[in-house]
Parts: C-alpha cells; structure tokens; sequence
C-alpha cells in the first residue's frame, strides 16, 4: 500500500479564546477524495487553510509525501507550490483574462516557459468548458464560469492534492451543476483531494471517504454511504435531520 499524500496528526487551532480545531486527526491516500462535512464553524475551512499553511497551527502535524510541512523550517510558498487551492469567492485576478489567470502559477511559481504554459492553459479551459473564454476577464464571467478557472489555475500546476473550499456556496443554485461537473472530472483522473462541501448528494457521489466535524474535532469517519446513510453518532444524525428538514438532501 502506497504512502500517504496528506496526514494531519493531532492539529489544534485557536483564534485568541475560541478553539476552533481540537487535535485532527486525517489521513488522504493517493488518488483519494475527502469530503469534509459540518455545520457551519465547524472548522473545515481552518482545517484545510492548515493543511495550505495559510495558518499556523497551534500544535501537532501536517505531512506531504511523508514530510512535516508544519516544521518552522519549511518554506510555505515551497509548500504550496506542491498544494492546489480553490477558495470559495474565486480569488481571480480582475485585471488579468481567464487565461492568464490559469497560467500564472505555472509562470511564476513552477517557472514554466510562456508558450508551454498557454499550450496547458488553453487545454485546460477546454477540459473544463471554457473553450473561447480565454480572453474574457472574470467580471465578464459567470460565477460558475470564474470558480471553472480556479479549478483549471489550482490544477495547472500539477499538485499533489488540492484543497476545495465550498467551491459551490458563492454560486447561483443553477451554476452549482457545472462546478461540481469539473470537480468530478478531477476524481475520475486520480486527483488527491480535500474537499469542504455543504452538498450531500456530491459528497455521496466523489468522496472515498466523508468526515464529520463537529466543533473542531473530526466525529465520524468513513465511507459515504455509512456516514451518510447510517451515521453512528447523534451529532451526525442530527446535522444530517437539518439537511433533510431544509430540502438540502
């Protein structure tokens, strides 16, 4: 059996008074999708902003490829370089096109040549349905066609894993189909990822593995169709009879 890609060992996060991560403990395998799941402040986003570096845990681990990316040592932009990450409001430059909005992590991170980078960028776009929207800048996008060029800019890069950040909740419900699509596109090619999502019947669909979390701790583990279907925790049964109530399932 193939080395992890990702571990997270006993990580614990505060914001001053407010314990937001409570020693996580996460293991992702290659070709692996994880689906964080949970109310609101339940510590997803933290979680995976950890695992990105772009904040400083508190205590414990976070491994790569068997090394301790959390080691003071470590270069974060080092880190990133071998992480893809998709934030909930897009996060795309205004004043650059869609196109060289996919192309500049490979630019300037990963020093690839301008003609190589376009070559993948434009394949890219393509790969995710944006074929003729390269020159078009993100306030010319739709929202669901902006979240599509954080998907094909985090993945141009070739990372290890990426890292989703309820990629759909900015999103008009009628945009939503088209992102999970490129999400699910990304399973089918092998990608290793970490996925935070309010959406139930994606998570069922993509993730090898569904993980609840409830203030700050990780309460129940495992496939989708046990944790969402025979979930053994009251909590979990209890976030899940919300769902179901408001129609979110």
């Amino acid at each position: 059996m193939s080395a992890p890609v990702l571990e997270v060992k006993g990580v614990t996060k505060a914001f001053g008074e407010r314990q937001v991560l409570r020693g996580i403990d996460l293991t992702v395998g290659e070709h692996e999708a994880v689906a964080l799941i949970g109310a609101s402040g339940s510590g997803k986003s933290t979680l995976l902003r950890c695992i990105d570096l772009l904040e400083e845990i508190d205590d414990g681990d976070v491994f790569l490829d068997g090394e301790v990316i959390t080691d003071p040592a470590v270069s974060p932009v080092a880190v990133r370089r071998r992480l893809g990450f998709v934030f909930q409001a897009y996060n795309l430059f205004p004043h650059m096109t869609a196109l060289q909005n996919v192309m500049i992590g490979e630019r300037h991170a990963h020093g690839a040549r301008k003609a190589e980078a376009e070559e993948r960028g434009r394949a890219l776009m393509a790969r995710f349905g944006l074929a003729g929207r390269e020159d078009d800048r993100p306030d010319n996008l739709s929202g669901g066609q902006q979240q599509r060029v954080a998907i094909a800019r985090a993945f141009a890069g070739k990372p290890r894993a990426l890292l989703l950040d309820e990629v759909t909740s900015a999103l008009d419900p009628e945009l939503v189909g088209e992102v999970l699509a490129a999400v699910r596109d990304l399973k089918q090619a092998g990608m290793t990822m970490v996925i935070a999502t309010h959406e139930m019947s994606f998570a069922r669909e993509v993730a090898d593995q569904v993980a609840f979390l409830h203030a700050g701790r990780i309460l129940e583990l495992g496939p989708p169709e046990r944790v969402l279907e025979h979930p053994e925790r009251e909590e979990t049964r209890r976030f899940l009879g919300r769902l179901l109530a408001a129609g979110r399932i």
